[in-house]
């Protein structure tokens, strides 16, 4: 039985700067699609948009032949192969060293498993792994995002930098123990446990977070994620 995080709400996007209202539309219907289970028809990028429907449609056909989109039979706007490829190219470094340590924390806490990044104010998750052996576990895509002052993976990747005059006590506490948590505040009834990633040098900052419902497996969480997490880094130092 799986329970579902909840979506980004991509109607929420940036409004595009003077000029650039035509790829601003482009790119929000696209992020529409790319969130919602069940695509979207013509008239809902429409409506989504605030324009006629003779310029969503040619916004939507743009980006299905682009590969970004793919029309169905009933007229739906589906996510495009296209997509996975640009997926892949983000951080491919830090997500290629990352599945196999986060495969291995699934497995062993019996867990759903994920990677996050700091984007724009916001905690992103890039990757996300399930354990394959588990009945029972949280789903969620990736694309998820939460502030960068709620839930576990927010507090670590805040505790990976130096301390800030407004930032959540959970973070100090997080830079004490090494790794982050907390309850109930992304999802009803959840734990969240997660370490920041020892980047290096690099820009981005970054976490494994981790999320069950069973305070068993998060009370004993903490020093395994910590320890995962420096794997990580040890990984990305390598020549």
């Amino acid at each position: 039985m799986l329970s579902r995080m909840p979506e980004s709400n991509a109607a929420a996007s940036p409004k595009g700067r003077e000029g650039n209202q035509t790829l601003a539309r482009g790119l929000s219907v696209l992020l529409a699609i790319a969130d919602s289970k069940r695509g979207l028809s013509v008239q809902q990028a429409s409506e989504l948009l605030g324009v006629h429907r003779s310029i969503a449609y040619r916004l939507l056909e743009t980006l299905a032949d682009f590969g970004l989109v793919a029309r169905n039979r009933e007229g739906v706007y589906n996510p495009g192969a296209r997509l996975a490829t640009l997926a892949e190219a983000y951080l491919p470094t830090l997500r290629d060293v990352s599945r196999p340590v986060m495969q291995s924390l699934a497995e062993k806490l019996q867990s759903t498993v994920s990677l996050f990044v700091e984007q724009g104010g916001e905690a992103v998750a890039i990757v996300l792994v399930e354990p394959t052996t588990a009945s029972h576990h949280i789903a969620f895509a990736p694309g998820m995002r939460t502030p960068l002052d709620l839930g576990a993976a927010a507090y670590a990747i805040l505790a990976s930098g130096p301390a800030g005059p407004d930032e959540p006590a959970a973070v100090e506490t997080a830079r004490e123990l090494g790794y982050a948590r907390s309850h109930g505040e992304i999802e009803a009834g959840a734990y969240g446990v997660a370490a920041w990633i020892p980047t290096g040098d690099t820009a981005v900052r970054a976490c494994l977070n981790l999320i069950t419902y069973r305070q068993d497996i998060a009370d004993g969480a903490g020093p395994v994620m910590r320890d995962a997490a420096d794997e990580v880094g040890r990984l990305l130092r390598r020549p």
